[in-house]
């Protein structure tokens, strides 16, 4: 008797699929790691001065800021959707929707939330040159998921 050992079919993945997993996981890491080390003080008044600050409204600590970064954790999820796409069934009704997998839309989701919080940054904080980095960022995820190979890579199918 022979014992066989099934091997996973062979992926192709576009590069635009490649990319967008890139930056996802990029942009996730960083949004947790920075949105922890708002949350509880990490680097102190060196790293975040606080009259940052005074320029937001209804904000007087960076806890909040740091909250809403650690939805990054939502990149570092899409991201995995993206290489992955792993079949779940609670999204199926997204998915219907848009005819792509789930992974798809919130790619396109992502980048455009990170577009506009780097539009309220310029506008409210100092500029760094970070900020034209990470703007990049949510506008290649806007775009990259639109190309057809990223698209029928992604199909419902």
């Amino acid at each position: 008797m022979t014992l066989t050992v099934a091997r996973a079919p062979e992926v192709h993945r576009p590069l635009p699929v490649t990319i967008v997993t890139a930056l996802l996981g990029v942009l996730g890491i960083g949004a947790v790691g920075g949105g922890f080390a708002m949350t509880f003080g990490i680097g102190g008044e060196s790293m975040l001065p606080g009259e940052y600050l005074d320029a937001l409204p209804l904000v007087n600590s960076w806890v909040v800021p740091g909250l809403i970064l650690m939805i990054g954790f939502g990149s570092l999820l899409a991201a995995f959707g993206v290489w992955r796409r792993p079949a779940w069934a609670w999204l199926g009704g997204l998915e219907r929707l848009t005819g792509h997998h789930w992974s798809w839309i919130a790619t396109i989701v992502i980048g455009v939330g990170q577009v506009i919080w780097i539009t309220l940054e310029l506008v409210s904080i100092p500029f760094s040159a970070l900020m034209p980095t990470f703007g990049a960022i949510g506008l290649a995820l806007i775009l990259l998921p639109l190309t057809f190979s990223m698209r029928g890579y992604l199909d419902e199918g």
